[in-house]
This record gives C-alpha cells, sequence and structure tokens, in this order.
C-alpha cells in the first residue's frame, strides 16, 4: 500500500482476531499485524512494511489483543424502574405477593407500569446509562426490542426511543418490534392479537421504526398459531421475522420458523435434534443466552454445542433487561463457557460475526476485513482466552466505533 493520509492505524498488534466468517480457527488468529482506517472503514490489514500510510492518529495495541466490536444480538434494554426487589426474593425462594401487594414491580407486567409512564425522552435518560456501560465493556452495536408497553402508542414510544438513542450515543442501534411480548390484562388474547397485526405492525412499517418483528411463543404467552399470524404479518409489512422460541417449553414453532426464513431463533432450550437440523438447513441463526439462563436458575440451560453439532450458526447476546441486569459481553462469552459448552473461539466468533448474522448485518460487521466498518476493541491482554478466564474483568481498554474511538481506558 503507498504512502497516504489516513485517519487511524492500529500497530504492535500481538494477536489480531479477525473473526472472518470461514476462519479455520473460528477467530482468524494471526500475529504481528497493523490495521490502517480511514473514513470509518478498514481500508488494510497486513503486516507493518507492507503498509506505508501517514495517520493522523496512531494507536500502539502494545503486543496485546485486537478484536472486532462485540453485538449484542438480543436485548430489551429500554425499560423504566427496576425488579430487584423481586429479583432478590427469587434467590431465597421467597413469595412475591407480598410485593405484589405493595404494589412493587414483578415481571413483565411490572415492568410495563414503569415504563408506560415515561416519556421517549425519559425512555432514553433511563437507558443511556447502560449503552454507555455495554460499549466500555466493547458493544458497539446493540438489538433493541420493544415490548413493555404493550399499547399502539406505548410500543412506538419505545421505538422512538432507540431512533432517539442511536442519535445520542456512539452504539449502533438494531431496532426490533416485539409488541408480542406479553398479553395485557385489560383485553382478550383475540382483541391484543388483532391490534398488533391491524395497527401496531402498519404503524412500525409506516413510520421506518424497525428492521425486525419478533414474537416471544411460549406456554401462556403466543401459540403458534398466534405467532405464525403476526409474523407473517410482519413480513408483509416488510419487518424480519425473528422468534423467542423452546424458552421453557417445547413449542413445536421451530419448523415454521425456518419455513417463514427467521433470521434467528433466540433461547432453544426444549428444541429438538430434528428441529435443530431444519433450522441449520434453512440457515437461520441460534441464539443462546446463557446470562438470562444463569440470572433465572434455568432446569435446562441451552446447550450451545448441540445446536453447533447440529449445524446451526450461534450467536451470543445478553438479554439484558429487568430480569437480567448484565450490560456485558465479556461475562456473556464467560458463561456461554460453562452453561453452553462452548471454547473461547466458539463463544467469541458468537459474540462478533455469529452475532452480526443473527441482526443481518454480516456484509459491514462482526469481523476485521478491508471494506468494513471499522468497528474494532483493543483489549488489555495478549491471549483471548482471558475473556473466559478473568470472570467479571473488563479486559477492553479501547474501544473504536466507525473509525472514532470512542472509549479509552488507559488514559
Amino acid at each position: 500500500m503507498s504512502a497516504a493520509e489516513i485517519d487511524l492505524l492500529i500497530t504492535n498488534i500481538g494477536s489480531l482476531l479477525t473473526c472472518a466468517p470461514n476462519a479455520p480457527d473460528l477467530v482468524g488468529a494471526v500475529a504481528d499485524r497493523v490495521i490502517a482506517i480511514d473514513d470509518g472503514e478498514i481500508i488494510a490489514v497486513g503486516r507493518a512494511d507492507e503498509i506505508d500510510v501517514a495517520a493522523r492518529k496512531t494507536i500502539d495495541a502494545g503486543g496485546n489483543v485486537v478484536m472486532p466490536g462485540f453485538i449484542d444480538c438480543h436485548t430489551h434494554v429500554i425499560f423504566g424502574g427496576s425488579r430487584v426487589d423481586e429479583y432478590a426474593a427469587k434467590l431465597t425462594g421467597a413469595d412475591l405477593a407480598p410485593l405484589r401487594d405493595k404494589g412493587v414491580a414483578v415481571g413483565i407486567t411490572g415492568t410495563m407500569r414503569e415504563t408506560t409512564a415515561l416519556s421517549v425522552e425519559q425512555l432514553a435518560a433511563e437507558t443511556v446509562p447502560r449503552l454507555r456501560e455495554m460499549l466500555e465493556h466493547g458493544t458497539t452495536t446493540v438489538e433493541s426490542k420493544s415490548g413493555y408497553a404493550l399499547t399502539v402508542e406505548g410500543e412506538l414510544r419505545m421505538l422512538e426511543a432507540n431512533r432517539l438513542l442511536a442519535q445520542e450515543q456512539p452504539a449502533e442501534i438494531v431496532s426490533t418490534f416485539l409488541g408480542a411480548h406479553a398479553l395485557p390484562d385489560d383485553r382478550t388474547r383475540e382483541h391484543y392479537v388483532a391490534e398488533i397485526i391491524e395497527e401496531m405492525i402498519p404503524e412500525v412499517a409506516e413510520r421506518h421504526f424497525a428492521r425486525f418483528c419478533d414474537v416471544y411463543c411460549e406456554e401462556g404467552y403466543f401459540t403458534l398459531a398466534e405467532t405464525e399470524q403476526i409474523l407473517r404479518a410482519g413480513l408483509d409489512s416488510g419487518l424480519l421475522p425473528k422468534l423467542h422460541l423452546d424458552q421453557y417449553s417445547h413449542t413445536g414453532a421451530a419448523a415454521f420458523a425456518a419455513e417463514i426464513g427467521c433470521v434467528s431463533v433466540d433461547h432453544l432450550n426444549y428444541t429438538t435434534p430434528d428441529e435443530i437440523a431444519r433450522l441449520a438447513k434453512a440457515g437461520v441463526v441460534g441464539v443462546p443466552l446463557p446470562a438470562l439462563d444463569f440470572a433465572v436458575d434455568h432446569q435446562r440451560p441451552v446447550d450451545g454445542m448441540a445446536l453447533i453439532d447440529g449445524g446451526m450458526e450461534i450467536a451470543l447476546a445478553t438479554d439484558i433487561c429487568p430480569g437480567c441486569w448484565l450490560p456485558s459481553m465479556q461475562l456473556t462469552i464467560a458463561l456461554a463457557g460453562r452453561l453452553a459448552r462452548l471454547s473461547p473461539a466458539q463463544a467469541i466468533h458468537a459474540a462478533t460475526i455469529g452475532a452480526a448474522k443473527a441482526v443481518g448485518m454480516a456484509d459491514r460487521l462482526g469481523s476485521i476485513e478491508v471494506g468494513k466498518q471499522a468497528d474494532l476493541l483493543v483489549l488489555d491482554t495478549d491471549r483471548h482466552e482471558d475473556l473466559v478466564y478473568k470472570l467479571g474483568h473488563n479486559a477492553v481498554d479501547v474501544v473504536i466505533k466507525k473509525g472514532a474511538i470512542v472509549v479509552d481506558r488507559r488514559r
């Protein structure tokens, strides 16, 4: 590469994890590389003697790991209040009735009350600190779902908060409509499903408020028949389908997810081997959520290796929400090792290029390749395995988003 002035050069990289889609070792680890970045894009990756550039700014990686930014592909990061009292009570198996009697927020409906009381600006203001903490732990792209309002006005308000947040802070926001998150107490099941299909989805689509339509298909929530109606209506309006399935029971929704071409299916605790193979053949990304399994003390944590052995591409996500307040993809990666049986390389692959596929953005995110967006992390270690070994430690020193340094903990 001939001499030129560029925006940013990263030098002295001890171990570069490209996370290229077809890397034999899953993380594409190579040594002694530099990365040239200009106008928010990776323009060259190679040895120092191959890249002759003048840079307006240079980062010395100190012989440590450089890797793609994490993509958190399943979150409920926008919500009001907290459910700390509920979580604390559940740790000891205490009865939740006294909390409900006191009006304390419990369950999705408790969060609904706290969330619907807030304006768009207030929702964004409560979410910014969570997104900042996620960014400081290396998350550069966040999928963000609605679903804590269950009214036309409230769901649109949450999605409008997504748009506002995309303008107010560095992390990229991928918006998902999840009106089918729970059933409201003040309307019949039939009335609410009709409201989602006839009122919510058309409004969301017309305002271009979301890329995806999601449904929580689970016993006590939305049936398979209702799930089919909602996702087909979303697809007809241009919203790509995603699906929560088989978290606490076997729903049989996997066959439909494969048929309709869901971009991802998430949870998968009770999905069968035959269904996994069918999803894999259809190219559906599987998203195990080990942090949520840990937070709820799930009796059957998802087996990530079973998904991989069945041929599925997998992704990881925090599922940050009032019942699983976890902003760190690093801790999610560590939990995936213990609970989902993933190797460090498998977990890192799932948190980068796998997660990019789960939000339909692998063409420009999730790996360090020429022509892709410059979303990168510089770690404080020369071993990527430290992400699973040093529990609770934030190994991210520098976060780069679209070629700009947005976090630098070395200062």
